[in-house]
């Protein structure tokens, strides 16, 4: 089985820092790049050394030290977070970082929190197969579940995990929270267990099911009888999947339907005049020296 998440640690070492953020980007992993940017005095590294972050990995050097540490310890506050874009972080080495170097480092931080999204796909059959291929050039992570042995094709996307899960509720826990769940395999009583399964979690972004109207009739009964109130039926899963209107019935047709439902679903991104640090922080930063 795939598992594009441990590539790099599967290569037993630390990378260049460029060759790590090639891996990281193209994998959807939750990073930040660190770069020195200004410098005065005697510091570790010059402006240009660069650095890659992880939650568990650090790529690459500023220099080492309690600076270095302290650059690590930044980084991966704000990854926890999930903070993306821009911070400027001011280092004077003698007293923020209690090095004898006396120099002082303005570090440039840039975090990626990661995939714009964390989608699950039950079922490997014609339709699954036709999505994940069609979901590949984006920055999501896809999960893909199927409980027969040897159903998965052979291609490996960076960013697309496999899973054999023959039971429904397993393969449900393994999901990140907030995920777009979508449940369409080739049996309809593990359709309708994967449902139960994940309205029971209670944290996915979105369920959609594959099938049709009377398919979804029948299942609201069985899902009533388990104690799935009716409302929340109605509000949590959306069945039909695929954007309104949209006609076809061949497994491509089906999945670019889907997926531009899923766009209509991805969340907002909020845009702001000012962007990145504030100038006035570079001014700051970056302004000459005063002749007294």
């Amino acid at each position: 089985m795939h598992r594009p998440e441990a590539s790099l640690q599967q290569q037993g070492t630390a990378l260049p820092w460029h060759a790590a953020l090639h891996s990281l980007q193209r994998e959807a992993q939750p990073h930040a790049l660190a770069s020195v940017v200004g410098a005065a005095g005697s510091t570790p590294r010059e402006p240009g050394a660069k650095m890659v972050i992880t939650e568990d990995a650090v790529h690459d050097t500023l220099g080492g030290g309690s600076f270095e540490f302290q650059v690590i310890a930044c980084a991966r506050e704000a990854l926890a977070q999930g903070e993306s874009g821009t911070r400027l972080e001011a280092f004077p080495l003698g007293g923020r970082s209690g090095q004898c170097c006396g120099g002082y480092v303005h570090v440039l931080i840039e975090l990626f929190a990661g995939a714009e999204m964390q989608v699950a796909v039950f079922g490997a059959g014609h339709v699954g197969q036709a999505l994940v291929g069609l979901i590949a050039p984006l920055a999501w992570r896809v999960h893909w579940f199927d409980s027969r042995d040897d159903v998965f094709p052979a291609t490996q996307q960076p960013r697309l995990v496999k899973h054999h899960a023959p039971d429904p509720a397993v393969a449900v826990a393994k999901l990140p929270r907030g995920c777009h769940a979508l449940v369409m395999t080739h049996d309809h009583g593990e359709d309708c267990a994967l449902v139960d399964a994940l309205l029971a979690r209670g944290d996915c972004a979105s369920i959609g099911l594959i099938g049709s109207h009377s398919k979804w009739a029948s299942f609201q009964r069985r899902l009533r009888d388990a104690g799935h109130p009716q409302a929340r039926l109605e509000r949590e899963v959306r069945c039909p999947i695929g954007v309104a209107g949209a006609k076809g019935k061949l497994p491509y047709e089906i999945a670019l339907s889907v997926v531009t439902e899923l766009l209509t679903l991805k969340p907002a991104v909020a845009h702001d005049d000012r962007r990145g640090v504030a100038p006035d922080t570079l001014r700051e930063a970056f302004a000459p020296p005063t002749n007294e």
